[in-house]
């Protein structure tokens, strides 16, 4: 099977506190966006050999893959094994916000279940993503956008009948998640630098984790104000714990003026694109 594993945006992350079992209540809204990997998966036949491959040479292919971790976990849950053959054709960034790896990972559970005769339903599904990672279960729903709560992990559909044209913004660095939720809670806002909710049609679009990510890594706050300057642009936020920084704009055509402009500002070492939000299931 060929699987398309698009990458996400998060409109909004409003962290509520830290929880007893250590991790944070949030409340997000997910939305897939136009930018893909393609996740080919193929039942090779009895046994329990899985070769994992991907074309970007940074990406591990060891246990710590999330692919690799969502195949584990299904055929832990059906109690059978089989031999598998997975490729990773990656064009999402990796350490961005975007989600690709978490995108990644639900492929490989729709994909293995159903060339497995479909064993599990799909709540069974949605439980195994939950436990693999917080973004996991919003890529298995039908529709293209989301709300999350408790870890994120809790998702319910949303109509999201908007095709938000985005402009994306991935510097040369990864931020890890961990650190950027560990960070929060003595994190403090930078001068000059909108943190506040920015209203929408969809909603008010704030990010918590911009407080601590900002305040190590300066280019993005830098980023945000840049795109605030525009006045085509609608709202500016980071994706998730970043370090993708995304502009939703008035029209396609703006933002394509507009990441043009932001190669040249960013220079040749930053992941640039234009994109939209997926309005129906692709």
């Amino acid at each position: 099977m060929e699987i398309l594993s698009p990458a996400k945006i998060n409109l909004w992350l409003n962290i509520l506190g830290k929880r007893a079992d250590g991790y944070h209540e949030v409340e997000t809204r997910l939305c897939q966006i136009g930018i893909a990997d393609t996740v080919e998966i193929e039942l090779i036949g009895s046994g329990s050999t899985v070769e994992l491959s991907c074309n970007e040479p940074s990406i591990p292919l060891d246990e710590s893959n999330l692919a690799l971790k969502a195949l584990r976990a299904f055929e832990a849950r059906v109690g059978h094994t089989h031999s598998w053959r997975i490729h990773l054709e990656k064009r999402v960034p990796a350490g961005a916000g975007l989600g690709g790896g978490s995108s990644n990972a639900a492929a490989v559970l729709r994909g293995a279940n159903e060339l497995a005769g479909q064993p599990l339903q799909p709540r069974e599904l949605l439980e195994i993503a939950g436990g693999i990672g917080a973004d996991v279960p919003c890529f298995l729903l039908d529709t293209p956008a989301a709300d999350g709560s408790g870890r994120g992990e809790q998702v319910t559909p949303v109509d999201f009948p908007w095709s938000l044209p985005l402009v994306l913004i991935k510097p040369p660095f990864p931020i890890p998640t961990p650190w950027a939720y560990k960070k929060w809670m003595d994190s403090h806002e930078l001068p000059g630098v909108l943190y506040t909710p920015q209203p929408c049609p969809w909603g008010a679009m704030a990010n918590s984790l911009e407080r601590p990510v900002f305040e190590k890594y300066r280019l993005l706050p830098a980023l945000k104000t840049w795109f605030l300057g525009h006045g085509q642009v609608r709202a500016a936020l980071m994706s998730g714990s970043g370090s993708t920084m995304f502009a939703v704009t008035e029209t396609n055509s703006d933002a394509a003026t507009l990441a043009e402009e932001a190669r040249v500002w960013c220079g040749d070492t930053s992941w640039v694109k234009a994109t939209n939000t997926l309005s129906k299931k692709s």
